[in-house]
């Protein structure tokens, strides 16, 4: 066959979210193999679990275990609506406010020439990338879980506050927690996991992290990020004697570093591209774009970096649940009741105008 007549795989066009309704379909025929689950004998409840709409695209990855009961039988209530419609509103906002404007100042500076950039920028562009893909794919997660419980269902949490973390291990225990538990449920403990010594440990975690870099994209920037992911967890499996003994602040910021490293392969589209973005950030330069810079981040801009550094952090959740848990009387807590619900109509309002004004910007996770 001549080239010109040869199929082109990369031009193949495949259904978006493929990656996560075929996870589910699968561990429903593992576990039903392990006799974990029975096998659905109806094809409506079946079908209903494969292609429920609002995670079927970009998770959370949802068993069949954890809604079997509620594809049968489910009870929506006032209170269940009302949850679903403000974590909705929760996830629209974080996607429409801090992801899409983080994503304009990163694609900025990831698409700056390096002779045009700077480490201060370099740096800049990886931090607003983190709050970038972090809200945008826990937004949609929210949405999700939202539009799940307007109608009855409850899906797994996806996101525990990820950058909090003081350890790649910790990382993959927070972010995107049901790929996590998919990928040691059914990859890494049936490969034996860590109970066939330390070696056996490693090769298992480097398979593992591998299929992770390769699950989001036939492309060597992923497998190198699921491989560096695997390579510092190995490295912190050998030290998680020594953990507790490390200062925390000191143990943050080696995870901080570590993971805007990682997201610098993830970002770019290729090896070369990600090396040559690594270089200006360790190029250190005291010079700068300044007019760069003064462009870009305008009061809308850091008032969305400010509120994606706080609500990244349980700081926020905290203050809620210390005005609710406090010694205010009844009356005075009846009085945020409604200020919540004007926040939630001022956040909805806020995100119908972004949603009027600026062009279609899909998750991130809807090409995984």
């Amino acid at each position: 066959m001549s080239p010109e007549g040869a199929l082109n795989f990369s031009n193949i066009a495949l259904p978006i979210g493929i990656s996560f309704y075929t996870f589910q379909t699968m561990s429903y025929t593992i576990d039903v193999y392990r006799g974990q689950v029975k096998a659905c004998k109806n094809f409506i409840d079946f079908a209903t679990y494969v292609t429920l709409f609002p995670q079927l695209i970009a998770g959370p990855i949802v068993r069949y275990a954890v809604i079997e009961k509620e594809l049968k039988s489910r009870t929506v209530t006032t209170s269940l609506f009302y949850e679903g419609v403000e974590r909705f509103i929760i996830g629209l906002s974080k996607k429409m406010i801090i992801a899409n404007n983080c994503a304009v100042l990163a694609d900025a500076i990831f698409n700056l020439p390096p002779s045009e950039s700077s480490m201060l920028i370099a740096w800049l562009g990886t931090i607003v990338y983190s709050f970038q893909i972090y809200f945008d794919f826990s937004g949609y997660s929210d949405m999700a879980i939202g539009l799940g419980k307007m109608f009855g269902f409850n899906f797994p949490e996806n996101f525990n506050y990820p950058y909090i973390s003081k350890s790649i291990r910790e990382f993959w225990r927070r972010w995107h927690i049901t790929l996590s538990n998919w990928f040691k449920d059914y990859l890494y403990i049936s490969l034996g996991g860590s109970r066939e010594g330390k070696w056996r440990t490693y090769t298992n975690l480097i398979i593992v992290f591998f299929v992770t870099g390769l699950w989001h994209g036939a492309n060597w920037t992923f497998i190198f990020w699921g491989l560096f992911h695997g390579l510092f967890i190995i490295i912190e499996w050998n030290f998680k004697d020594t953990d507790s003994k490390r200062p925390a602040f000191l143990s943050h910021l080696y995870f901080l570093f570590v993971l805007n490293i990682s997201w610098v392969f993830f970002r770019n589209d290729t090896m070369t591209d990600a090396f040559h973005y690594l270089m200006t950030m360790f190029n250190f330069s005291l010079e700068t774009n300044t007019a760069f810079l003064n462009f870009y981040l305008t009061k809308e801009m850091l008032i969305v970096l400010f509120a994606a550094l706080l609500l990244s952090t349980p700081i926020y959740k905290k203050i809620v649940s210390g005005v609710f848990n406090s010694n205010l009387t009844s009356g005075t807590k009846n009085i945020f009741f409604p200020l919540k619900l004007i926040g939630l109509f001022i956040l909805l309002f806020i995100c119908f105008t972004y949603i009027a004004t600026d062009s279609y910007n899909p998750f991130i996770y809807f090409r995984f």
